[in-house]
């Protein structure tokens, strides 16, 4: 698993496109709502081009992850994204949505379970931890990235 995602983190090099960074969330978001999601995005991020690739591909990926098991777990909640962080520090993502109530609160598709098993090997190869839980009526996934001066 963990040789799949160091092959993942590639840049290129090889002719094949660049992988997603921090700075292509507002797409990631602008995608999803154009999907019929609706998604509150709060970027608190001071100098994200400062985030190291690896840290800002990885950022990526978890609201990605965090969106799609919105959609699919959860279609037609609210998903508030909420990015904070400054070199020096860290980069911590929270990512929360309602938990799907009744009893047609099946999945609209289901899941194989091993997204966020995957998510969680990914933030630990660059130095973080990832938290989710289901608490309070709400999913909450969160992650805490490493950033050096």
């Amino acid at each position: 698993m963990i040789l799949v995602l160091r092959e993942d983190e590639e840049d290129g090099e090889d002719g094949s496109r660049p992988q997603p960074v921090l700075a292509d969330l507002p797409r990631l978001v602008q995608e999803s709502r154009d999907a019929g999601a609706e998604v509150e995005l709060t970027d608190a991020v001071a100098d994200p081009d400062a985030l190291p690739a690896a840290t800002a591909r990885t950022a990526y990926r978890v609201v990605q992850e965090g969106l799609t098991n919105a959609r699919k777990h959860a279609a037609g909640t609210r998903v508030r994204v909420a990015l904070e962080g400054r070199p020096g520090d860290r980069l911590a993502i929270e990512i929360r949505n309602r938990l799907p109530a009744g009893p047609d609160a099946a999945p609209a598709i289901p899941g194989s379970g091993t997204g966020l098993v995957g998510l969680t090997e990914r933030v630990r190869l660059v130095g973080g931890t990832l938290d989710h839980q289901a608490a309070g009526g709400e999913f909450r996934l969160r992650a805490w990235l490493p950033w050096p001066a």
